[in-house]
């Protein structure tokens, strides 16, 4: 399930407990919310219980109900609202947390639910931001940097498809759903507006910085017109193929731009530097002419080799076990006890994610290149992916009906993982 969609039961579930309190039955007036069972409108008490009939009746009729009429009941029937209910099952992820709320916990307790959810709400956040962080912005970083693509190019690529695949995702889930697809609009407007205010002004107080005039010309022009092209799309209330494969040509030619101004840019900012060494043809000179401070150092460094032990000496299962260690020892020394309390808190996330996904960093000398680790990680993060999409609908899925996807993945990276362990060094 999504952050989002636990924010919204959170929601529920707190506007339904203070609903429940404001309407608490006192003295001889006792009185009790209709509810339509079976078309008969009939009172429930906390006292009553449900006999076999009278239990199938509320099943039947709550499957056509809403959820959100769980509110005008008992807190002793919302559980078995809440199960029988259509509405109020969850269509993806892995933990249905209505379910879990209302029938883990007492009604009375339905507060401490929202505590451990809104906690847990955090937490999720925190897991990505790690993603992000350590794991993410570094990949695209190399991907970029592999490619030799500029800061413009790589920015309104690759970065900006880290930065709107969280929105892309969440906007299909939310349109594949009809509960939540007036959510989907709001919340890639919400989120446009967050990072163009919040982010920027956040950045912008934290640590002024210069704006480049033409690229930042460039780019509001183009961000209004698509916004402009998706107040058209709203207020004429429908969209057709054209319009979207409009918005897509929008940023086709947006990317295009960029590229171009990148080499023009790129053109002008080398001539002068081009005419300069032609003038001069002295700094063209061989390498015997460059001062011996700044030449290579010898080949010859066996006074000068390190007393640390070499990644070619040691064994695969310390070079493992090495890069499995979230934890730097000489940064955990150094660091207060509140620093060591987060790092603990981070510690399950991080390792989890070390254990599925691979980092490549430019400046180390291996590119961070740890062939046991590597190997493992081609196992565990297919594994992990095809059992994580769908919520792992597509991996218990079997092949002629005897083979399920999960087993065929599992055989497959295990002997790409041997072959590329056997033919490559540490």
């Amino acid at each position: 399930m999504k952050t989002r969609d636990l924010a919204v039961i959170c929601c529920l579930l707190w506007l339904g407990t203070a609903q429940c309190d404001s309407r608490e039955p006192t003295g001889a007036a006792e009185s009790y919310p209709l509810v339509n069972v079976g078309g008969i409108i009939e009172p429930y008490s906390s006292e009553n219980t449900f006999n076999a009939s009278s239990l199938s009746l509320f099943e039947g009729a709550s499957r056509s109900m809403e959820c959100r009429n769980v509110v005008h009941l008992n807190g002793s029937q919302w559980c078995s609202f809440v199960k029988a209910t259509e509405d109020c099952r969850i269509g993806s992820g892995f933990i249905d947390y209505l379910q879990g709320a209302v029938c883990g916990f007492c009604h009375d307790l339905l507060p401490l639910a929202i505590v451990l959810y809104a906690v847990w709400l955090i937490y999720l956040f925190m897991f990505l931001g790690i993603t992000a962080e350590k794991f993410f912005c570094p990949n695209l970083a190399a991907i970029a940097t592999s490619l030799k693509l500029s800061h413009n190019v790589a920015g309104v690529t690759f970065l900006a498809l880290g930065n709107g695949a969280p929105d892309l995702f969440s906007a299909m889930a939310a349109f594949s759903d009809a509960r939540t697809a007036s959510l989907a609009i709001g919340a890639l407007f919400g989120a446009g507006i967050f990072v163009t205010t919040v982010v920027a002004g956040g950045v912008g107080l934290a640590r002024p910085f210069t704006v480049a005039s033409r690229p930042f010309l460039r780019d509001v022009t183009f961000y209004m017109a698509a916004v402009f092209w998706a107040f058209l799309v709203i207020y004429f209330g429908s969209i057709d193929l054209a319009q979207a494969l409009g918005y897509l040509a929008l940023y086709a030619v947006y990317v295009l731009v960029v590229i171009i101004s990148s080499v023009i840019y790129q053109k002008g900012k080398n001539q002068p530097q081009t005419s300069l060494y032609n003038n001069h043809p002295e700094i063209n000179g061989n390498d015997d002419e460059i001062p011996t401070l700044i030449r290579r150092p010898l080949e010859d460094t066996s006074e000068y080799q390190s007393l640390i032990e070499s990644e070619e000496s040691r064994s695969t299962k310390s070079i493992l076990l090495d890069s499995l260690n979230p934890i730097d020892i000489q940064k955990w020394r150094r660091k207060h006890l509140p620093w060591k309390i987060f790092k603990c808190l981070k510690l399950p996330i991080e390792f989890l994610l070390l254990l599925c996904i691979p980092v490549v960093d430019f400046d180390q000398d291996d590119h961070n290149w740890k062939r046991p680790l590597n190997c493992l990680q081609i196992v565990t993060g297919s594994l992990v992916c095809i059992l994580a999409f769908k919520s792992g609908y597509y991996g218990l899925l079997l092949i002629r009906g005897q083979y399920p996807v999960w087993a065929v993945v599992l055989v497959i990276t295990i002997v790409l993982a041997a072959v590329i362990f056997f033919t490559t060094k540490k």
